[in-house]
């Protein structure tokens, strides 16, 4: 399926635009991985146990999108927007959203 983040594909006409799609996950954080964390931003660094989380989250959430697009009958979802966000009181869960508009293109 073909996805952009542009409202339109060239070489490619939008014959009906069928609807929003939304994909989310929201994942949280171990305790040993908030320690670690912690420790990188205090001394310098990446945060590789962070990144695994947003980059699993962010898989998740596009194979969601997809999902609702096929569904739909859709060839690709144009307009894509990614959202992350931190949820609870002491940021201990990540979001990732993902939003578009799934579309049938002219064969």
């Amino acid at each position: 399926m073909l996805k952009t983040t542009t409202p339109s594909v060239d070489g490619k006409e939008i014959q009906e635009y069928l609807d929003v799609v939304v994909g989310e996950a929201i994942l949280g954080a171990n305790i040993f991985k908030d320690i670690f964390g912690a420790i990188r931003d205090v001394v310098g660094g990446r945060s590789g146990a962070y990144e695994e989380e947003m980059g699993k989250a962010r898989r998740i959430a596009f194979s969601e999108l997809e999902e609702q697009a096929r569904r739909l009958g859709a060839d690709g979802i144009v307009g894509i927007d990614i959202d992350y966000e931190v949820v609870g009181q002491k940021g201990g869960m990540m979001m990732v959203s993902v939003s578009g508009t799934a579309v049938k293109f002219k064969k």
